[in-house]
């Protein structure tokens, strides 16, 4: 029978780090699914809407890429901003989810992929109750949706 031990970082206690050792306790292999996002106006913003955008505030979050990785393929919240602004456009937030695999054995990639769909469509619709979400270094966040 395979065990799943991922080795995960003694160093840091930072959420990411907390959220690495959460999966890691997890009793089936974890895949963790992330969506990068940028906040944007829409076209039809008010004048009122763009100030406060301006500010840093209000507009929408929309996905710009999706990945997955397994606990042994992130090491810490630098290395995956490192590789995702190697990969793809600048960023604001990324919202992560996790999805547990089934008698010792991790998800398939089918089964991530339609996660990962799910979780695109669910951040398109500002559904996102159900994932963590962390600004561009790391910073856990609490968003304010629909103000």
């Amino acid at each position: 029978m395979h065990t799943h031990s991922p080795t995960v970082p003694e160093a840091g206690t930072t959420p990411f780090h907390q959220l690495l050792q959460a999966a890691a306790a997890e009793a089936q292999p974890q895949r963790l699914l992330f969506v990068f996002t940028a906040a944007e106006l829409p076209p039809d913003a008010t004048p009122a809407q763009r100030a406060r955008f301006e500010r840093g505030q209000g507009g929408h979050l929309t996905p710009l890429m999706c990945v997955d990785k397994t606990l042994e393929e992130l090491d810490s919240f630098a290395t995956l901003a490192d590789e995702a602004g190697a990969y793809g456009p600048p960023w604001q937030v990324v919202f992560v989810g996790a999805l547990g695999g089934s008698r010792g054995q991790p998800p398939s990639d089918a089964q991530v992929n339609s996660a990962l769909e799910r979780m695109v469509e669910a951040v398109k619709r500002g559904d996102v109750d159900g994932f963590l979400a962390y600004g561009a270094q790391g910073e856990a966040l609490t968003l304010a949706l629909g103000t």
